[in-house]
This record gives C-alpha cells, structure tokens and sequence, in this order.
C-alpha cells in the first residue's frame, strides 16, 4: 500500500511538472533509422499573435548512436508573405570527453536548442519551418549521407517568461 501512495504521489508530481504555459507550438517528427542528408523535416506554424515576441527552439533527441560532439542544421523559416530566411547552426552535442549532453533517464537524450530569441512574427498566415542536417566528417567535402542516432527532430515556439 505504501509503494502504491509514492506510486501515486510521483505520477502526480510528474503531471504537473508537464503542464508549461510559455508553450505556443510544441511538435516532434520522427526520424527514421538514419537521417538523410537530403530529407527535410517541416513544420506548419499558425503564431496565435502577430505583436508578441516569441522564442524559437530546436529539439533533437538522440541516442548513443550519435557520433559526434556537435551538430550542423539548416533551418529555414518560410514567412507567409514569401520572405525566407536560412540560418546554418551549429550545436554542441556532447561534452570534450564525449558524455553526450542533454536531459533523460535512458539512452535517449533530449536537447532543447536556441534558434530564435524574441523574434515577432508580425505576418498573418502560415509559417513553414524546414529543418535539414549539414553534416560532414573533419576533410570531407561530401556531407555525411545518413546520420545515424537521431530519433526525433522538433520545433517549439514559447512565449518568453516574464
């Protein structure tokens, strides 16, 4: 009976740790075994207000697959009235002794990355935003082909706190 109280207690505890009212926009889109360098993830965005500022993040979850300290991305963000802007980023992923960095319990990691602070996304409509990796091996031209330890790209949109 005691295990099933602190059972119930931490459940509770976790449940309201979820509820997040900065949140505007939270996806997450699969990446199959490998991530092609040519695919693009694409998220369709709607912002509630076109006078409020907004931060602007990338999510990647990653397992120990993942081979390498930091991570290149090309993110475009398509405006609806035809503007686009594409910014090449690059991320540490792990620290120098290779303890990939990041929240979770298992092997998965989860990484919450800036893209945009206080950005105001004044045009109504729709925005597209399209995530693609620009990975390379050090003397390599040719950009790594299928990068392997990737398991989820996602973009969140949050309202900066107060």
């Amino acid at each position: 009976m005691r295990n099933g109280i602190k059972l119930l207690a931490l459940t509770l505890l976790m449940s309201l740790g979820a509820c997040d009212s900065n949140s505007v926009f939270d996806d997450y889109k699969s990446v199959p075994n490998q991530w092609h360098k040519d695919s693009v993830i694409t998220f369709n965005v709607t912002p509630l207000d076109t006078i409020a500022p907004y931060n602007l993040f990338v999510n990647v979850r990653n397992t120990n697959d993942y081979k390498f300290n930091n991570l290149f991305l090309i993110v475009t963000l398509d405006y609806p009235n035809g503007k686009v802007e594409t910014d090449t980023l690059e991320y540490q992923m792990a620290k120098p002794n290779g303890e990939l960095l990041g929240t979770g319990f298992s092997d998965i990691k989860e990484n919450k990355l800036w893209f945009k602070e206080n950005v105001i996304l004044n045009e109504s409509g729709e925005y597209v935003v399209k995530i693609q990796h620009a990975m390379r091996k050090n003397g390599s031209v040719n950009g790594v082909e299928n990068l392997e330890g990737i398991t989820d790209i996602g973009f969140r949109i949050e309202k900066p706190a107060n």
